[in-house]
């Protein structure tokens, strides 16, 4: 078997235009939305692997937050922001992104840690504890057990580091885990914040 070539995107550049019209415009949006009712109207989120920004940052637009998108596929990152023109947009893996130098009141991951690197995982959670104000809300989706699989359009490994260990993770960055949920998607929430 061939290697894959290394990809920032985890191939999703490749893919990129197949992604568009695969991802559904609602799964995940009304979990979001729910999650968003903790922040103050307003506030400022960080959407990691943000893609094309449909419907995860859509729906957090709608409502009247600040978005600012990471993703590392220049396709995906381009038409975030042609959809978004007002909000900040980095073409960058998010494990080498500064993220904007600035803090947050949430950071979401949503469909992006499972497709990282079992190592490169924790540094992003890190990177997202870091880049969070007091009080700051963390979301991300992973399977809640421990497992891998090929991804459904790149073919790539995911990997899903299993509850146990993300909550090990969240712990040992100050994170309080306030709870999990399961979507309609099947998609497996963690739902974190800081003190």
């Amino acid at each position: 078997m061939n290697a894959l070539p290394p990809d920032n995107s985890n191939g999703y550049e490749l893919i990129a235009e197949a992604f568009i019209r695969a991802r559904s415009p609602s799964i995940g949006a009304a979990t979001v939305r729910e999650w968003s009712k903790e922040l103050q109207p307003g506030s400022s989120i960080l959407d990691l692997g943000c893609g094309h920004g449909v419907p995860i940052s859509q729906s957090l637009i709608n409502k009247g937050f600040t978005v600012h998108g990471i993703d590392a596929s220049p396709s995906l990152i381009a038409a975030f922001r042609q959809r978004f023109p007002k909000a900040r947009a980095e073409c960058q893996a998010v494990e080498h992104s500064k993220f904007f130098g600035r803090k947050y009141d949430g950071v979401i991951a949503w469909g992006l840690m499972f497709l990282l690197a079992p190592a490169i995982q924790p540094i992003v959670i890190s990177k997202a504890a870091r880049a969070l104000k007091p009080g700051g809300k963390f979301l991300f989706t992973s399977p809640r057990k421990a497992l891998k699989w090929s991804d459904a359009l790149t073919g790539r490994e995911s990997v899903s580091l299993g509850a146990e260990v993300y909550e090990q993770i969240l712990s040992a960055e100050g994170f309080t885990l306030a709870g999990e949920k399961l979507d309609e998607g099947d998609n497996h929430y963690y739902f974190a914040s800081k003190p």
